[in-house]
C-alpha cells in the first residue's frame, strides 16, 4: 500500500502458519508441509539407501576375496602362479609335486572349504548387523531396548544350544590348529577310523568294518592321529625260550634289511630299523621287538613285510616260535622224509620183496606215546628215559 510520497512500502513475509502457503523464488507457492515432507524423503531414505548400497558392496567385496583366497590354498597354488605372473611360477615339476600326495592335496581342500564358508558366513552376520543399527539409527529409533532384548535372546540361547555351539567351537579349533584331516586314520574315543569328512558340528569316520561314524566335535576328549607326520612299524616276536637271544636278534636285522632292499616298500622306511630283545620273558618265550620309522599311513603295509621276512628268515634259519618246538620238529622231518623219498632210488629198497612193512617193523619205527600235560620245558628238565632191553 502507498500511503502518498515518503511512504514506506511495505512487503509480505511467510507465515508460520504451515497452512498459509510459501512463496518459491520463481514466484510459484508451495505448502510447508509439503517441503518438510520433502526435505525428510530427500535426507532419510536416501540415507538408507545408501547404507544398503554399500553395504552390499562392501559384502560382496569380502566374499569375493575369500572365495579367491580359499580356492587358491585348496588347489594348492602359489602366489606368483596367480594372475600376470602365472607363465613365470607354471612349472611341470611344480604340477607333479602338488598332485603327488592325493590324500594331503584333499586335507588340504577340505579345511580350506570349511574355514572359507565359515568366514563367508561371519562375514555376512558383521556386516548385516551393523547394516541393520545404521539403518535403525537413520530411522531414529531408540536402539537400546533391541541391545537389551538381543543380549536377554542371546543368553537363553546359548544356555538351549549349548552343545552344539560347543560342537562348532570345537569343529573351528580342530580345523584352525590341523589337528586331523580328510584321509588320517584316527582314534577318537568312540570310534577308530579314517576320516572321510570334516565339518564344524560333525566329523565323518570309516572304520574297518566300513561302518561310518558320525561323532560329534564337542565330544572329542582326546584325539589320536595315527598318520600326521610320520609312524612306526612295530613287529613282535616271541621265539622258543632255549633259543639263543642274540642269534634271533641277528635274524631280525637281517629280515629288515631285506625289507629295506625293497624298491617299493623300502621307499617308505625312515631311518634304520631296530631290533631289541628280551621286550617279554615267559615260561616258554622270549619276547624280541622289531621297529622302524616309516611315512604316515604306510607302517601297516611295512609290518607286514617284515613279519613275511622274519617267518622266512626263523624257518631257514630253525628257530621255532614260542610253543611251537615240536611242531617245527615234526615240519623238518616231513621235509628231510619228502626230500629222502624223493632222491631214493629202487636198488636202495632193503625192505621184503612185496614191499610191505610188518606190523613188529612199524610199532618199532612209530614214536612213543606223549603225554599232552608235557610241555617243552619238561622234556629238557626231565628228558625221557631211553628204552630198555626188550625182555624175552
Amino acid at each position: 500500500m502507498i500511503a502518498g510520497a515518503g511512504a514506506v512500502v511495505s512487503t509480505a513475509t511467510p507465515s508460520d502458519d504451515p497452512t498459509v502457503p510459501s512463496f518459491t523464488p520463481d514466484g510459484l507457492s508451495v505448502p510447508e508441509w509439503a517441503a518438510q515432507w520433502g526435505d525428510w524423503f530427500v535426507g532419510v531414505p536416501l540415507r538408507i539407501v545408501l547404507i544398503l548400497v554399500i553395504s552390499a558392496l562392501v559384502l560382496l567385496a569380502l566374499r569375493r576375496a575369500i572365495s579367491t583366497v580359499t580356492r587358491h590354498v585348496a588347489e594348492g597354488e602359489p602366489a606368483i602362479e596367480r594372475g600376470v605372473l602365472r607363465p613365470l611360477g607354471r612349472s611341470e615339476v611344480g604340477s607333479v609335486l602338488l598332485k603327488a600326495n592325493p590324500l594331503a592335496t584333499a586335507r588340504r581342500a577340505q579345511r580350506a572349504r570349511t574355514i572359507g564358508s565359515v568366514l563367508r558366513s561371519t562375514a555376512s552376520i558383521v556386516v548385516g548387523s551393523i547394516a541393520a543399527i545404521l539403518v535403525l539409527d537413520a530411522l531414529g529409533i531408540n536402539l537400546a531396548p533391541f541391545i537389551a532384548s538381543a543380549g536377554i535372546v542371546g543368553v537363553a540361547v546359548g544356555f538351549g544350544a549349548q552343545s552344539l555351539v560347543k560342537d562348532f567351537l570345537s569343529g573351528l579349533f580342530m580345523l584352525l590348529e590341523d589337528q586331523y584331516g580328510v584321509g588320517d586314520v584316527v582314534d577318537v574315543g568312540p570310534a577308530t577310523g579314517t576320516v572321510e569328512a570334516v565339518g564344524l558340528r560333525v566329523t565323518k569316520l570309516r572304520d574297518g568294518d566300513g561302518t561310518l561314524w558320525y561323532v560329534p566335535n564337542g565330544s572329542m576328549v582326546r584325539v589320536g592321529n595315527k598318520t600326521q607326520g610320520w609312524a612306526t612299524a612295530v613287529v613282535e616276536v616271541d621265539v622258543d625260550y632255549f633259543v639263543d637271544v642274540e642269534e634271533a636278534r641277528a635274524l631280525l636285522e637281517e629280515a629288515a634289511a631285506t625289507v629295506a632292499a625293497d624298491p617299493v616298500v623300502g621307499a617308505y622306511l625312515q631311518g634304520a630299523p631296530s631290533v631289541t630283545g628280551a621286550e617279554k620273558l615267559a615260561a616258554d618265550a622270549v619276547g624280541l621287538r622289531l621297529s622302524v620309522r616309516t611315512a604316515p599311513a604306510m607302517q601297516w603295509e611295512v609290518a607286514r613285510h617284515l613279519r613275511v621276512e622274519v617267518r622266512r628268515v626263523l624257518e631257514r634259519a630253525g628257530v621255532p616260535l614260542a610253543g611251537q618246538r615240536e611242531a617245527f620238529e615234526a615240519y623238518q622231518e616231513r621235509l628231510a622224509g619228502g626230500t629222502a623219498a624223493v632222491d631214493a632210488t629202487p636198488a636202495d629198497d632193503a625192505g621184503p620183496p612185496d614191499g610191505a612193512a610188518t606190523a613188529a617193523d612199524a610199532s618199532a619205527a612209530a614214536p612213543p606215546a606223549r603225554d599232552p600235560r608235557d610241555t617243552p620245558v619238561h622234556e629238557v628238565v626231565e628228558p625221557p628215559e631211553p628204552p630198555g632191553p626188550t625182555r624175552a
